[in-house]
Formats: C-alpha cells, sequence, structure tokens
C-alpha cells in the first residue's frame, strides 16, 4: 500500500542516523572502535564491516551501506589499502568516491604519518575539496572527541539549514564554527539534552516579546529553582536567533559576586579581559551594532547586581537580555514572565487515556520513565496513577523528572503511595519557602532517601564542589570513607536516579548536578562537622591537578590537558579562594604558574595576573619566589597593551628572585619577558634582547623544558627578524617547527608557521599556506588570539601579492576580530601595518577601504570561510 511522502519522512522509534565508517582496518582498529563509541553515544547508527558478516562481495556490500548512509566518515593513516584484482583503486578510494557528493563528508587524518604515495595523493585532493572537512587527530580519545563535536554541530547546521529551505551545499569545517567567539546566532546556546515538552504557548509569547512589534528589551523568567526556566530560556533564544546577529548563553550559577556579571557576559562574548578600559565600556566597543540576545541564568543569588543589567542595555544599544531568576530584578523597562507549572490532567480520575497522555505534565513522566527503562509505557492499568503523581508534584519538571527516574524500581502504584505519605510532611518542613519549591525540595529529599547509606554520604560530600568534576576529584574529597570503597558504582548510583549527570571531557569522565539538586547537597554539606577539612582537600586536590598538568601541557597531551583544564575551572576558582582565605598564597603562587602554558595558550594570561594580585592584596607574606611570579605574570600582561609604559626594572628582580630560589625555568621566563620588553620599546634595544634571551634558551636545555625551549628558540628568531635578517630568522622557524612536530607540541608549531610567514613576506616572498596552517592549529586549540595573528597575516600576503580586495577584506576582518575580542590596544611583533599604510597612501586606497569595511561586516563564521577558502574565491555578501 503507497503511502504520502509525509509518512515515508517518518521513521519508526528503531531508525537512526547512519554514520558511514571509512579506513583500512588493520591499523586503525583502536580508532575505528573509538568512532564506533562515539557515533553511538550521539544515538547514531555506525556503518562498519565488522558489525556483521553478509554474504556479498565487498564492493557491493560496501557500496549498498552507502546507499543507506547519511554521512560519511573518513578515517586515514598510513596505508592506501588492498587493491582487488581487476580493480584499479583501494576499498578505502573506492568508498570514497562513491560516496554521493551531497553527502556530509568528516575525513579525519591520523599524525604523525609516512603515508603510501596514492594516500597522499587522495589526501591532497581530499583538501581541495570544499565540500569535505577534514582534521588532524593523534590519539583514539581525541578522534572520539573530534567525532563527537563534529556530528554534534554537523546536525545542528543541517537542522538549522532545513528550518530556513536553504541548505547549503557543502559541509562547513567544524574548526571555523566550534573555536572563539562567533556572530552566528545559533553557536553559543547549550545543547539541551531533552526535548521542551508543555511549554508550545509560553515560547508564543516568548517569541513575540523577544521580536515582535514592540520588542522588549529585557524580559525576567521568574519561578522557582527546577521549574524549568533554564530549558525555557534556551528554547526560546534558539527559536528566536533569525532575530539577533548573536544568542549568547552566561550561566551565572557559579558568580557569587554581583562584580563578576559584567566580566561573565564579556567571557562567554568572546571579549577579553584587560586592564586597558573598564568591562562595560570595552563590552560596548566590541559589540557595538551587533543585535545580541544575552541569557543570563542563575540571577537569583546575586540580584543586587540588577543595576548593572541596566547598565548593560544602556551601553549595548542592540542588546537584549532574557534573564532567568528565582526573583523578578525589580528595574525600569523589565518585563516578567512567569514560568508555570506543566499542565496536569483536567481529570485524573476519569479522565480518557488519550485525555491524561496529552497533558504536558505526563508526557514529561513518560519521557524521563521510558529513558529510565524501555519496557516501560502508559497503560490502562497505571494511568490514573501517573497522573495523580504528576498532580501530587504539583506539575514541577524537576520533581516530575526526579521521580520518574525511579520507575525501574518502583512501579506507579507505589511511588504514589510513598509521595503521599513523604510530601507533606517534607513539604511543612520549611514554611518560609514557596510552596512549589517546598515540592522540589520535598521531591529531591525523597530522591535522596530512596539511595542506599553510602550514596547517601557521598550525595553529601559532592556537596562542597561548585562546579562539574570527575572521578579522580570525588575520589580526593571522598578519602577513605567506609562509603568510598566502590566510589564509581557509588555515583553510578547517583547517576541512574538523575541527581548526577555524567559527561566525557577529554576522555575523562565528568559529573554535574541541576542547580537545585547543587544547592540542597551544598546545604547539607555546610551542616557537616567536617567540612572545613573537606574544603581543604578539595582544593588540594586541585593544587596536586595543576602538578599533574604541568607536563601533560607540553608535547601531544597538551589538547586533552587545555580541555580538562578548562573543565574543571570553577572548582580550581573556589579551591584557590579557600587556600587563599586560610593563607596558603605560594601553594596558589606555585600552581597558578605551573600552568603556565594554559592561560598563555587559552589567551587568560590577564586571569592569572588577576589571581597574583589577589595574592599580593591578601595581606600574607609572600616567599621571593611567589613575589617573582606576580612580577612577571604582571609585566607579561602589560606587555600586550600599546599603552603600557616599558620597564624592565621589575621583571630584572624577579630574574634575581628566580635564580636565588633555584628556579631556573622561572628565570629563563623572567628573562624572556624582560627581552620582549626591550624589543617592544618606544626605542627597541634589539642587541639587549638578544642578549637576554640567549642566556634563557642555555637556562632551559631542551631536555629540561623541551617545550619552552623551542618557544625560547622561536624568540630569537623572531629578535632576527625586528634585526632585519630574515633568512637567518626563517632558517630559525623552521628549525623550531621540526622540534614542534617531533614533541608534538601544536602550541609552539602554531606559533612558528605564523612567524616563519612574516619572514617569507620579509624576503618578498609571500606564502600564505604558512599562516593557513597556523589558523588551523589555533582554532583547534581555542585561541583567539591566533586567529587575529593569522588572518592578519593572510591579508598581508594578500596585499603583497596584489590582490588588494582580498587583502582588504581580511584585514576588514581581523578589525572585526579584534573589536569583538576586546583587543584593539593588542601590543604584536610583526603586523600588516607598513605594508597596509603604502596601500593607502597610494591611488588604490579607496578600493582597499571598501574591501576594509565589508571585511568588518562579516561574521565570524563567514570570514573564517572566506579567510580558509581558495583564493580568488568570491567574499559573502553580508547583511
Amino acid at each position: 500500500m503507497g503511502g504520502s511522502a509525509e509518512a515515508r519522512g517518518i521513521r519508526t522509534p528503531d531508525q537512526r542516523l547512519r554514520v558511514f565508517v571509512s579506513s583500512t582496518l588493520q591499523e586503525l582498529q583502536p580508532e575505528r572502535r573509538a568512532a564506533r563509541a562515539a557515533i553511538e553515544r550521539m544515538h547514531l547508527a555506525p556503518v562498519m564491516f565488522e558489525l556483521g558478516a553478509r554474504p556479498h562481495p565487498p564492493r557491493e556490500l560496501y557500496r549498498a551501506y552507502l546507499d543507506q548512509s547519511e554521512v560519511f566518515v573518513g578515517l586515514y593513516w598510513q596505508e592506501y589499502g588492498w587493491i582487488a584484482p581487476d580493480e584499479e583503486s583501494s576499498g578505502l578510494e573506492d568508498e570514497y568516491r562513491l560516496a554521493p557528493r551531497d553527502m556530509p563528508k568528516l575525513i579525519y587524518l591520523k599524525q604523525p604519518a609516512e603515508r603510501e604515495e596514492r594516500l597522499a595523493q587522495l589526501v591532497e585532493e581530499i583538501r581541495d575539496d570544499d565540500s569535505t572537512s577534514y582534521k588532524s587527530f593523534e590519539t583514539a580519545e581525541e578522534l572520539a572527541e573530534l567525532i563527537e563535536g563534529d556530528l554534534a554541530i554537523l546536525l545542528a547546521e543541517r537542522f538549522d539549514a532545513s528550518r530556513a529551505a536553504a541548505a547549503d551545499d557543502h559541509v562547513v569545517d567544524p574548526a571555523t564554527v566550534d573555536s572563539g567567539p562567533s556572530d552566528d546566532a545559533a553557536d553559543h546556546l547549550p545543547v539541551s539534552p531533552d526535548e521542551v515538552l508543555g511549554r508550545e504557548t509560553d515560547l508564543m509569547t516568548l517569541h513575540e516579546w523577544l521580536g515582535g512589534d514592540e520588542p522588549r528589551r529585557l524580559v525576567t523568567l521568574v519561578g522557582p529553582g527546577g521549574i524549568g526556566k533554564t530549558r525555557l530560556a534556551i528554547e526560546a533564544g534558539r527559536q528566536a536567533r533569525d532575530r539577533f546577529d548573536r544568542v549568547t548563553f552566561v550561566p551565572l550559577q557559579n558568580v557569587r559576586d554581583g562584580a563578576g556579571v559584567l566580566p561573565a557576559v564579556a567571557r562567554e562574548l568572546g571579549v577579553r579581559d584587560n586592564d586597558a578600559a573598564p568591562t562595560l565600556e570595552r563590552l560596548a566597543v566590541a559589540r557595538r551594532g551587533r543585535r545580541d540576545l544575552i541569557v543570563l541564568d542563575n540571577f537569583e543569588q546575586i540580584v543586587a547586581a540588577a543595576p548593572q543589567v541596566t547598565a548593560l542595555l544602556t551601553e549595548l544599544q542592540g542588546a537584549t537580555v532574557l534573564v532567568t531568576s528565582r526573583s523578578r530584578l525589580r528595574i525600569h523597562g523589565e518585563q516578567v514572565f512567569d514560568v508555570e507549572p506543566l499542565g496536569l490532567p483536567e481529570d485524573p480520575e476519569s479522565g480518557t487515556l488519550d485525555e491524561i497522555a496529552t497533558a504536558p505534565a505526563v508526557r514529561l513522566f513518560l519521557d524521563r520513565a521510558h529513558a529510565a527503562d524501555a519496557r516501560f509505557d502508559l497503560t490502562a492499568e497505571n494511568a490514573q496513577d501517573i497522573a495523580r503523581i504528576c498532580d501530587a508534584l504539583d506539575g514541577v519538571p524537576l520533581a516530575i523528572e526526579l521521580a520518574a527516574a525511579c520507575i525501574r524500581v518502583l512501579t506507579p502504584t507505589v511511588m504514589l503511595e510513598k509521595l503521599n505519605h513523604v510530601l507533606p510532611i517534607l513539604t511543612t518542613s520549611d514554611r518560609d519557602m514557596p510552596e512549589r519549591q517546598r515540592t522540589i525540595r520535598a521531591t529531591v529529599e525523597w530522591s535522596i532517601d530512596l539511595l542506599g547509606p553510602f550514596a547517601r554520604a557521598l550525595f553529601v560530600r559532592l556537596g562542597v564542589f561548585v562546579g562539574d568534576f570527575s572521578l579522580e576529584a570525588a575520589e580526593a574529597v571522598a578519602g577513605d570513607e567506609p562509603w568510598a570503597v566502590d566510589l564509581p558504582g557509588t555515583l553510578l548510583e547517583l547517576v541512574d536516579g538523575s541527581l548526577l549527570r555524567q559527561h566525557d571531557v577529554a576522555g575523562v569522565s565528568f559529573f554535574s548536578m541541576l542547580v537545585p539538586v547543587r544547592e540542597l547537597a551544598a546545604l547539607r554539606f555546610g551542616r557537616e562537622p567536617d567540612a572545613d577539612a573537606v574544603r581543604t582537600a578539595h582544593a588540594m586536590y586541585y593544587v596536586r591537578l595543576a602538578a599533574e598538568a604541568e607536563p601533560l601541557l607540553r608535547g601531544f597531551t597538551q589538547q586533552a590537558t587545555i580541555e580538562r583544564l578548562q573543565a574543571e575551572r570553577d572548582n580550581v576558582r573556589a579551591a584557590y579562594r579557600h587556600l587563599i582565605a586560610v593563607g596558603e598564597v605560594d601553594i596558589v603562587a606555585d600552581a597558578i604558574w605551573r600552568v603556565l602554558l594554559y592561560w598563555w595558550i587559552r589567551n587568560q594570561l590577564p586571569v592569572a595576573k588577576a589571581w597574583m594580585d589577589r595574592l599580593l592584596d591578601a595581606g600574607v607574606p609572600l616567599t621571593d619566589r611567589s613575589r617573582a611570579i606576580a612580577i612577571t605574570f604582571s609585566s607579561w600582561v602589560a606587555l600586550a597593551h600599546r599603552s603600557t609604559e616599558m620597564d624592565g626594572r621589575p621583571l630584572h628582580e624577579a630574574a634575581d628572585l628566580f635564580r636565588a630560589a633555584g628556579d631556573r625555568f622561572g628565570e629563563g621566563a623572567a628573562l624572556t619577558v624582560q627581552g620582549m620588553a626591550c624589543a617592544m620599546a618606544a626605542t627597541p634595544d634589539l642587541v639587549g634582547a638578544e642578549e637576554l634571551q640567549r642566556k634563557a634558551l642555555e637556562l632551559v636545555g631542551p631536555d629540561e623544558d623541551a617545550t619552552f625551549n623551542a618557544l625560547f628558540r622561536g624568540q630569537l628568531g623572531s629578535i632576527t627578524l625586528m634585526q632585519g635578517d630574515p633568512a637567518r630568522a626563517l632558517e630559525t622557524f623552521h628549525q623550531v617547527i621540526g622540534i614542534a612536530e617531533r614533541i608534538g607540541d601544536r602550541f609552539v608549531e602554531m606559533i612558528e608557521y605564523t612567524n616563519a610567514g612574516w619572514a617569507k613576506i620579509a624576503m618578498g616572498e609571500p606564502t600564505p599556506a604558512l599562516f593557513a596552517r597556523h589558523l588551523e592549529l589555533t582554532l583547534q586549540l581555542g585561541n583567539e588570539e591566533g586567529v587575529v595573528d593569522a588572518v592578519d597575516g593572510l591579508a598581508a600576503c594578500a596585499i603583497v601579492m596584489g590582490d588588494l580586495e582580498r587583502g582588504g577584506i581580511l584585514l576588514g576582518v581581523t578589525d572585526m576580530l579584534r573589536t569583538r575580542t576586546g583587543s584593539v590596544d593588542q601590543r604584536t611583533y610583526a603586523t600588516s601595518g607598513p605594508i597596509v599604510e603604502r596601500v593607502l597612501a597610494s591611488e588604490y586606497a579607496g578600493v582597499f577601504e571598501a574591501a576594509r569595511d565589508h571585511g568588518r561586516a562579516m561574521s565570524r563564521r563567514a570570514a573564517l570561510r572566506y579567510a580558509t577558502g581558495p583564493v580568488g574565491a568570491e567574499a559573502p555578501v553580508t547583511a
């Protein structure tokens, strides 16, 4: 029997998006397993030869598999693969060529590699194919993470394209979307793991408020914890994204001081923290002329900072702010939206099965119960009990989710009996709390009471954490408690009870709590007699983490370690605050110094300096080494601002203090920063800079620290370039690139590629590929300053090569990136400045400036597509 096209578009629940995985089978077995796991974690279906023997010839089999797949993933390393008799190419190449042109293709190249000639030719062809995304990886763990992230972005892009009915004919390289700030509205909202149920009317109202004939500039979603404010705000932002240049989600649950609101907004908008100007002023400059929707989530604990929202709206004339809070802000212009519980069945006692099933609260219960036990379903026998459960829980989403998670151990009838017994007692225990808030509190308490004694004890102990935490961190705060014998199993009991959520970061298992759950854990933990001792254990774990991360921030483990530290940042801050409060300032100084590369790579040196300022203001004596660390950070950050006068005397003191402490690395770092100050002074002292850098190089040999030895060598090359000898400088840069590739250090490689690019320009041999490689690496590392440097170099190459239009557009892109990140006052070494000045003094200045204006108006995503696209490509039209 024939069906309509619409009917054929509806999949049965067993059908998932299929991802075809192509690679040689033997040399990449661990990578194939990692790819399969990553695809399955996305709830997609991997299509692979080894997943089932089939009685068909191989070519016929993979052709059929390709025909039924929606995404192509290619994993390539060194081998081209077997060529069957009477065939001209291997199955590996044949699979790539048989994949339809419009099928999204994600290609991953394992490094380092000595590829067979025919595979190298295929890889070169792939790199020239603008319909294909390709990335490098080194370990199976890194590959899994790349695949998961890229598939998530790909699916979001395809969804967006289908919504707009204008799908692109090629896959955008996810690296151009996933790193650093962007002006594309869909890029900065969290991915909600679940459908927003029962909020259709609410979303229609918010859609009208945020972009109707009379849009509101400040909307506050008000309701108790667990009522669904955050999910509603995220979905409202997603639906309104076409009306804004950018929608940005700013989580505030870990901000305890009102002074942290604007810095949090700046951080999420990609505006760099520095001492050059107040945060609000930098935001105003960075977002001038942009239509922003800024979602401030969990404002209630800093509601006294509401005037800062007014100031934000005053300075950002194109901005709209959507706030979630348990209480209204009570400031001028605020439009309050009360988030109500989900709709309940009108008549739980006598309603029909369909009437009960369509109630939003019941839909949510069924969705979450089915996730906990796939066998569970609504029946005539349990429908009334489920309706009564939702009614007893007042339709509060979090309470319903927690109850539904227990469906594996409790039938609806038993669950209802327990709720009827527990809720009246618990909802009257805190009479100063709103009724719905007491219901949530009661349901969380009830969920905890259903745990075993070990899991209950662990839940209380986890109240010490202020953000996501790893298994190792949980082990550290658990100590040798009797209930910690099987900690992973006990944590999973909390996950099964929906009190914890689990996810992976760089191959490490992390756990998180919803805000109301975390608040209850923190409340219970604060009553523990040993809370202070546990806080110290928590803090010392993060001190040890810094020591463990120090060597891992170098070489092949660099990327994963950066991501790990980024995931730990909230707890790191809490740990350092605690240690400073108890006077352990030197421990904090040492920990911050050990992860120097993290601060540098992620453009967070001003954050490290702020910690140093905090140490100096703590009123506790510092050791000489800690003082040297503080001076070095402070001077290094000062170098970034053109308006700062260079003063090498504090750095001379820092080097002496490091030397007295026997810290050769610290002394070398201080001398390097001192040399940078000499080279970047109004009247450069390049002889002095070279002398200082050579001393630093002697102090830190390749066996002591290969990464910093390479960085110091590269710095010596930069000084040589400034001295007017680009050929000798280029030789140094190539040597350092070779070292970086050998030790697997992408950050060193990134820096030296751009240095080599400027040396080639100085020699009259512009080489865009050097800056393109720099851009690829900096996007992988999340180094936003490096993105600007790379595009600036590409602009200079285009100008020198005579393509003034492309050069102007790219220079406009660098202007846009610097403005959006608040780094307009950034002081740098080699830039396109002198080259641009020559163009502006020529007859082509008008054409060049028009192109530059075009680049300034681009979004970040469009700009990076253009920068990485083929020379001569037409620039995208901007709004």
